[in-house]
């Protein structure tokens, strides 16, 4: 019923608090056809990247984004709703986050309220198959999962980059030719 990256984003959410991974999963998703860029993505998209930001301490990138999640979710509630998630308490969640983090108040794990039964039993036990309890507290002495946008391996980017850059100037280099 939910697509998989959804699920994958809850348990990246609730156990790992991994939100570097929670939006890779989700753009990935939203960027393709089954995503039918739907702006509720870009909404949850958002919380993970507000809170991967105030975690590491960047309050006016967790403010700008959480406030930009808000903005979104507030128009979809009804997709927020069709994702097994309460609409209401979501985004009552969500204006008490910024209340704390604008007052500068330090990180705190929140969960996303899940309406759903069957979508929490089905989270539970992809948490459970991992050997995760669910809606644990983020790891703050993981430094990797701290800052994972600057640790993690990039070279198969990078590498891609290279090989596009050197398409373009061989595509370049062919039509000046002519």
């Amino acid at each position: 019923m939910y697509p998989h990256p959804y699920l994958e984003y809850l348990v990246q959410f609730h156990a790992e608090r991994d939100y570097f991974e929670c939006h890779e999963i989700l753009e990935e998703y939203w960027k393709s056809e089954a995503g039918q860029r739907s702006p509720v993505w870009v909404g949850l998209i958002q919380i993970a990247v507000g809170l991967y930001h105030h975690r590491r301490g960047n309050q006016a990138g967790a403010v700008k984004m959480m406030n930009s999640a808000l903005r979104i979710l507030e128009q979809q509630q009804e997709a927020i709703g069709r994702l097994g998630l309460e609409p209401a308490t979501l985004l009552h969640l969500l204006h008490d986050v910024v209340t704390e983090m604008e007052a500068g108040a330090p990180y705190r794990s929140i969960s996303l309220p899940i309406a759903d039964p069957n979508l929490r039993l089905r989270v539970q036990q992809m948490c459970a198959e991992r050997g995760l309890p669910c809606d644990r507290p983020s790891d703050m002495a993981n430094r990797y999962l701290l800052h994972k946008h600057t640790l993690r391996d990039r070279s198969a980017v990078i590498a891609e980059r290279a090989r596009q850059l050197s398409l373009r100037d061989r595509h370049k280099q062919n039509g000046q030719s002519r």
